[in-house]
């Protein structure tokens, strides 16, 4: 099973925030992505529970077990056990940061 923070409840100076530029603001003061984003991305790992190598999933080069997939402008790193029946996130991030 996989767990998530509830970052549903993450405000920005108390305010729900709409639009693009809400959004890049929120993301840049919090580093956390729109609350739409991040829906997307919760659900993405926990669809990986069912299938861990959905459709577009790239292994990483030069890592044996390393996958990733793509949700807009981040990336969801994540390992997958056979043996184990387990599927270990990694780490999320955007894109520009999350390989580091």
């Amino acid at each position: 099973m996989v767990h998530a923070l509830p970052l549903d409840d993450v405000l920005l100076e108390g305010k729900i925030l709409d639009g693009a530029v809400d959004a890049a603001r929120h993301h840049h003061r919090t580093g956390l992505p729109a609350k739409a984003v991040q829906k997307r991305i919760i659900g993405r790992i926990e669809a990986l529970a069912v299938n861990p190598r959905p459709h577009g999933v790239e292994k990483l080069a030069g890592e044996d077990q390393t996958y990733r997939v793509r949700v807009g402008e981040y990336r969801i790193l994540y390992e997958v056990h056979d043996a184990a029946l387990v599927v270990l996130v990694v780490k999320v991030g955007h894109r520009r940061e999350v390989y580091r």
